[in-house]
């Protein structure tokens, strides 16, 4: 009988915890055993990147360039994915046009490096020039998306602004900023935004970003 009412004691104990097992042992006040723990829901974990910040919108970054008082223009279009495919824009859009490298070192760093469109770049060199851990590859679309809020074929030096963190560093090469109007996607590829040379330098200071212009170009 004894043991029947130690039973019972167990099992009525347990069903007032939601989670116990009734073969748990449960510890005994004064003979120093281990606090009960109910056991922990095996319900759906949260994704790594769940509760990431989403990124901008084109709205959202109008808006920023409305607040700063950056005048800009934008030319909306069919998407295009490669430098070849927008060279029919340049009629239309006046200015430097600009292609956007994205690029990891091999110890993680990002790197986004701005030209226009038609200069070169040794990859093989130029980790030397940026101040990257060695030679850099380019980054992957998931680093790019978690990194800059965008997706290939729409990276653009406007993405700084999904960027709150500061975990990619700015490069421009410096002839590019010969232009007085410079042009970029408004992180999608289906527009060009065109902005002045200057206030592309203080949208960059307002997304907390000093960018490094150098000569990176061949």
């Amino acid at each position: 009988m004894a043991g029947a009412r130690r039973c019972a004691a167990v099992t009525s104990h347990c069903a007032e915890r939601p989670g116990c097992l009734s073969r748990t042992p449960i510890g005994r006040e004064g003979r120093g055993s281990a606090p009960f723990r109910p056991a922990e829901p095996r319900g759906r974990r949260p994704a790594q990147n769940e509760f990431l910040i989403m990124p901008k919108s084109r709205q959202e970054l109008f808006e920023c360039l409305d607040a700063l008082g950056i005048a800009h223009t934008t030319v909306e279009h069919a998407p295009v994915f490669t430098v070849a495919e927008s060279q029919s824009l340049r009629d239309q859009i006046p200015g430097g046009h600009t292609k956007n490298l994205f690029l990891k070192d091999k110890k993680g760093a990002c790197f986004l490096v701005t030209l226009e469109e038609n200069a070169e770049v040794d990859l093989k060199g130029i980790h030397t020039l940026i101040g990257a851990s060695g030679r850099v590859s380019f980054g992957k679309p998931e680093a790019l998306m978690e990194k800059l809020g965008v997706t290939p074929g729409s990276v653009t030096i406007l993405s700084a602004i999904n960027d709150p963190a500061h975990e990619v560093t700015i490069v421009i090469d410096a002839p590019l900023m010969e232009h007085d109007i410079i042009n970029a996607h408004p992180l999608s590829n289906d527009a060009t935004t065109s902005i002045g040379r200057d206030d592309l330098l203080r949208f960059l200071d307002h997304t907390g970003h000093a960018p490094m212009i150098l000569k990176v170009s061949a």
